[in-house]
């Protein structure tokens, strides 16, 4: 009797398991409310590491003149004060890859004819035989017009065609998509001798409709190791050259600016540029790289200029277009460039670069440095 007891208590034991194990779900169990979910373990944060910085420099002696014959041991670079170990160093001979940012809008259609004659200037004094060219055009839109080639012939006709629309000019996206285009070229590395990143922008100062902010633009030109040159297009030698449309009263007479002069001093473009002076826009673009959410709006191709290490040209009177292109060209094919990888300094933040050279009485231009934003949590 104790026996037939004990096999059925097993019996119920063995039936109990069964069923439950029956009821086991196949699938993910669908928590009950109130009850926490189990969590991923946390992610390891990525930290933004800029491997190679490059910064051209352009030196000049007490004459203004150009001075080609320096070394990499006459160069000092130092990134927040710390001094860096260059590892590329050239001069003028690294080929170029340039993107020509060209305003298209019809604010500039009494300098059409310039532009359509400037495509050989570009192709001879800039591109030189081992460079290489995009060209964008922009208005109330951005269009690539051209993609990278290095065919001169394909240049000039892009811009022996060029026609003026409307009357948007978004420069700052435009100069967004420039600098994304650049940023896939190669780099000069200890290595390899890569390409020089040039924008090259022949426009206004103005935007007009454009998403982008200046500040993000110049961030990213930073560090993408993008230098930005600009040929300053002059609306009031285009109004000046334009048949006249209608006799509606300005607030300042045509050809003046809104902006008191210096005392005694007629204004005039040299005179409004000297309102700022180079200390100031350095100063500006490092402040507009540091607070990207902020609109800028005067002085644009001046403050991109600064921000990167280039050089920007206004026309007016009797320097042509051709002249500001040759001018930069000269200085790109006999500018020294240096690079190098940032150690000793802080991965995010503003970076100053400082670059010396050891001569007394030379001048070195060069990008003032570069930001690098906090990793996203």
């Amino acid at each position: 009797m104790t026996r037939k007891l004990t096999l059925l208590l097993l019996f119920a034991f063995l039936a109990a398991v069964s069923a439950v194990r029956g009821q086991a779900p196949t699938g993910p169990i669908t928590p009950q409310p109130g009850t926490p979910i189990q969590q991923a373990p946390p992610q390891t944060k990525i930290v933004t590491q800029v491997s190679l910085v490059s910064t051209p420099a352009t030196v000049r002696d007490a004459r203004g003149q150009m001075v080609d014959t320096l070394e990499a041991k006459d160069f000092q670079v130092t990134d927040n004060g710390v001094p860096q170990r260059i590892t590329h160093f050239d001069l003028g001979g690294d080929p170029l890859s340039l993107v020509f940012l060209v305003e298209t809008s019809s604010r500039v259609a009494p300098l059409l004819p310039q532009l359509n004659k400037t495509g050989i200037v570009l192709t001879e004094t800039v591109m030189g035989p081992n460079g290489e060219a995009a060209v964008v055009g922009f208005n109330d839109s951005v269009d690539k017009l051209q993609d990278f080639t290095t065919s001169h012939d394909a240049v000039e006709k892009v811009f022996t065609k060029l026609i003026t629309v409307t009357r948007g000019s978004k420069l700052y996206d435009a100069m967004a998509v420039g600098v994304e285009m650049l940023s896939g070229r190669p780099q000069p590395t200890a290595d390899s001798p890569g390409r020089r990143r040039v924008m090259l922008i022949l426009s206004e100062a103005t935007d007009v409709g454009s998403d982008t902010k200046l500040g993000a633009v110049l961030r990213q030109a930073q560090l993408s190791n993008v230098t930005i040159y600009s040929v300053g297009l002059s609306t009031t030698m285009a109004e000046l050259k334009a048949p006249p449309k209608d006799t509606t009263p300005h607030v300042t007479p045509p050809g003046t600016f809104g902006r008191a002069p210096f005392p005694g001093t007629p204004q005039t473009p040299g005179t409004e540029a000297a309102l700022y002076g180079s200390g100031d826009l350095m100063a500006l673009a490092v402040w507009a790289v540091q607070h990207i959410k902020s609109k800028i709006t005067d002085h644009a191709l001046e403050l991109a200029a600064t921000a990167t290490g280039g050089e920007h040209i206004a026309t007016f009177k009797n320097h042509s277009i051709e002249n500001a292109i040759d001018e930069i060209g000269g200085e790109l094919h006999s500018q020294y460039s240096l690079s190098y990888s940032p150690t000793g300094t802080n991965n995010t933040g503003y970076h100053e670069i400082k670059v010396t050279v050891a001569k007394e009485g030379l001048k070195v231009r060069a990008r003032p440095g570069y930001y690098v934003a906090p990793p996203e949590s």
